[in-house]
């Protein structure tokens, strides 16, 4: 009877011992292919960490000081110096083209984006600002409603709607996204949708009460409401 009950036991101790032998047998037929492998990722990996800390990182932080002084003209509202530079440092066109592989290329995408839209030049400043990747809370929806901005200034009413709705829902931001609402609700409302505008308002109402935009946001809905009934 005790025979009976160590039986599986015993058979498990050898399905695992066979286990043991095949790999061994697989590491044993298959070394070179192994070892190849694990020295081509060890070389992935160090020369990724190479990359960042010899190439990667000091090209950033020499982006970063020559992006300085663009910025400076940014924030003076000196758009064209900003984006071409002074002859002395880059401008943020520079920045794209000689630090391509920098965070603060990707940064210089959303500056000059902004300076072409505040410099009437519309597409030029939708083809950059559609190049900036961020999830930062305030400069994501910022682009994308500067570029429903953008669009709307050449014109195009439905794809400016079309992006103030997306800056508005981007983050779920207190100051941004019931301002984007609200531009987004104005024009649908100019193109006679005064049901989705509605929506917007309510919105705004809703969930920014505390917003500057939700302040008289009681006669923009009764004026929708009043708009659509027949």
């Amino acid at each position: 009877m005790a025979k009976t009950k160590n039986q599986p036991r015993h058979e498990g101790i050898q399905d695992i011992e066979s286990a043991l032998t095949r790999t061994e047998q697989f590491i044993e037929d298959n070394q070179k292919i192994i070892t190849t492998i694990v020295a081509v990722v060890v070389l992935l990996v160090s020369a990724y960490l190479g990359y960042k800390r010899f190439i990667k990182s000091p090209r950033d932080n020499e982006a970063l000081a020559q992006m300085f002084v663009a910025e400076k003209y940014f924030e003076r509202d000196s758009f064209n110096l900003a984006l071409y530079g002074d002859g002395n440092y880059l401008g943020f066109l520079d920045i794209i083209d000689d630090y391509s592989i920098t965070s603060s290329a990707n940064l210089a995408y959303y500056y000059a984006g902004i300076s072409y839209l505040h410099m009437g030049d519309y597409q030029s400043a939708i083809d950059h600002l559609k190049k900036f990747r961020s999830r930062d809370e305030m400069l994501a929806p910022i682009a994308r409603g500067a570029m429903g901005d953008a669009y709307m200034e050449m014109g195009d009413r439905g794809k400016a709607i079309e992006h103030y709705l997306k800056a508005a829902n981007m983050k779920n931001n207190q100051f941004l996204s019931p301002l984007y609402l609200m531009k987004a609700a104005q024009h649908l409302e100019e193109e006679g949708n005064f049901k989705q505008a509605l929506d917007a308002y309510r919105r705004i109402r809703n969930d920014f009460p505390e917003s500057t935009e939700a302040r008289d946001i009681e006669k923009f809905i009764i004026s929708a409401e009043l708009n659509i009934r027949p």
